[in-house]
């Protein structure tokens, strides 16, 4: 059984989002960070595998693409991150991984961000949960391109000054 609601006549509703003042940011940074889209970043192209490569493939990728990770798919989705920190952590020291699937040294599930998310998410993500790569997704859930140190601190530098 369903509320009913009173009808609204004409010329009685009120926007209650009308009643608050915009924003005051402290700074042009404060306000790109909350104001703009990851869109607005520089998205580093994107280097991916699938997720039935080896540890090989990925090395490969990775030397081929003068890249420090790559991001692990299937069928367009983000299943996973292989970077230099999994490489120095998990492969390194032992030749015989390379063979191996990725799946077993990738970090599964990545976190991630979309085109549409503000800057503020996405480096709060990384300074939070220690993530130096961010992969960035379309509207459609498709990885897009990736958020790395370097040219996030580059977006951030732009707009302190």
């Amino acid at each position: 059984m369903g509320r009913k609601r009173n009808p609204v006549e004409p010329g009685e509703f009120e926007d209650p989002l009308s009643k608050y003042d915009s924003p005051v940011h402290a700074d042009e940074l404060e306000r790109v960070l909350c104001e703009t889209e990851v869109s607005q970043m520089p998205i580093t192209p994107l280097a991916y595998i699938e997720k039935d490569a080896t540890v090989q493939d990925a090395l490969d990728v990775m030397c081929k693409y003068e890249c420090t990770c790559v991001v692990v798919q299937d069928a367009g989705k983000a299943v996973g991150i292989f970077s230099a920190r999994d490489v120095l952590n998990k492969v390194a020291d032992d030749p015989t991984t390379r063979p191996k699937p990725i799946t077993e040294f990738m970090t599964p599930e990545p976190r991630t961000v979309y085109v549409t998310d503000c800057p503020a998410k996405a480096v709060n993500l990384m300074a939070v949960g220690g993530f130096r790569h961010i992969p960035v997704l379309d509207v459609n859930d498709n990885v897009v391109g990736i958020l790395g140190p370097r040219r996030t601190t580059q977006f951030l530098e732009e707009h302190l000054i």
